[in-house]
């Protein structure tokens, strides 16, 4: 059944697949100039649940808050807080020699818990629980660097999907909700998150070598060209994370990471065609454009390209 969050009181507690989740300050405005509360928020993710669920379950999930809406300040939390609820699971992680007790998120209730908090994106680890260290994906973030229009990271996630097809691959893409485009292939769980980190490096800096008028490899902002892409890999590595699939970004206009199809890409797609207000509807339609990412078969076994002398 649909849950509908309350828009007349700023505090209420909602049984959920009967569990009782409190939610605090519904009618704080998050985007004030959209008209969009927390409540609004929390809405949305509620709305979206059955197609965002099976994408960050089983996954560390590394918070980010920002209590005072989309504009205000923001900062990052790795420790669930205490108290919670019971019924949060917990995936404890052995991070930097200290052991990180991190939320996971697998059913609705949680998921209204943590955005409760004030998270108004999701950052899920790329490794399931049961093995942080072996992920199920490798993706690129093309972010387009100053001077550097859309359009160019659009041409740039062509280039990307032909590298990926050549070898084999089936490439996935998706908005960031921000700047750019993220793409993502499904892997067969092996390859450690450094063999995959070192893969992407490897692809992204021949990319970036094959096409140096428009793309980059270059992270720090002084040393990159102007008007490049960056074709950004390091989000390989252990530990980092980046926005999920159907999450608002803290943007003025309450953009979301959304799937699309390369159709679409090729026709040409903006950033703000996919928003908080119109998501919900697509989803309706098109349903989850990377179900398939989910899938167990079609997933691309990396060792095969490491075992080659």
């Amino acid at each position: 059944d649909p849950i509908t969050i309350p828009t007349r009181v700023d505090n209420a507690i909602l049984k959920v697949d009967g569990r009782e989740v409190r939610l605090t300050n519904l009618r704080k405005p998050f985007w004030p100039e959209l008209g969009i509360t927390k409540g609004g928020l929390i809405q949305y993710y509620a709305d979206v649940a059955g197609v965002l669920l099976p994408h960050i379950r089983d996954r560390a999930m590394v918070m980010r808050r920002y209590p005072n809406g989309a504009a205000g300040a923001s900062f990052f939390m790795k420790e669930a807080p205490s108290p919670r609820p019971a019924w949060i699971r917990i995936c404890a992680i052995d991070h930097d020699g200290k052991v990180v007790n991190f939320p996971v998120i697998d059913d609705l209730p949680s998921l209204l818990w943590l955005i409760n908090l004030g998270c108004i994106d999701l950052n899920q680890w790329y490794a399931r629980c049961d093995d942080v260290h072996r992920p199920d994906y490798l993706h690129f973030d093309l972010d387009p660097g100053e001077g550097t229009t859309f359009e160019q990271a659009i041409e740039c996630s062509l280039i990307v999907r032909a590298a990926l097809t050549t070898l084999g691959m089936k490439p996935f893409v998706k908005t960031t909700g921000s700047r750019g485009l993220h793409v993502y292939v499904a892997l067969k769980r092996g390859p450690t998150q450094d063999a995959v980190h070192t893969f992407a490096k490897a692809l992204a800096t021949e990319l970036a070598s094959r096409n140096p008028k428009l793309m980059t490899v270059g992270y720090r902002v002084a040393a990159r060209p102007k008007g490049r892409v960056v074709v950004d890999y390091k989000q390989n590595a252990w530990g980092q994370t980046l926005a999920s699939i159907y999450s608002v970004r803290p943007k003025p206009l309450a953009t979301v990471s959304a799937p699309v199809t390369w159709k679409e890409v090729e026709k040409g797609i903006r950033i703000e065609d996919f928003k908080i207000d119109n998501v919900r509807q697509r989803i309706a339609k098109v349903g989850d454009l990377w179900k398939p990412l989910l899938a167990k078969k079609d997933r691309t076994d990396l060792d095969r390209f490491f075992s080659r002398k």
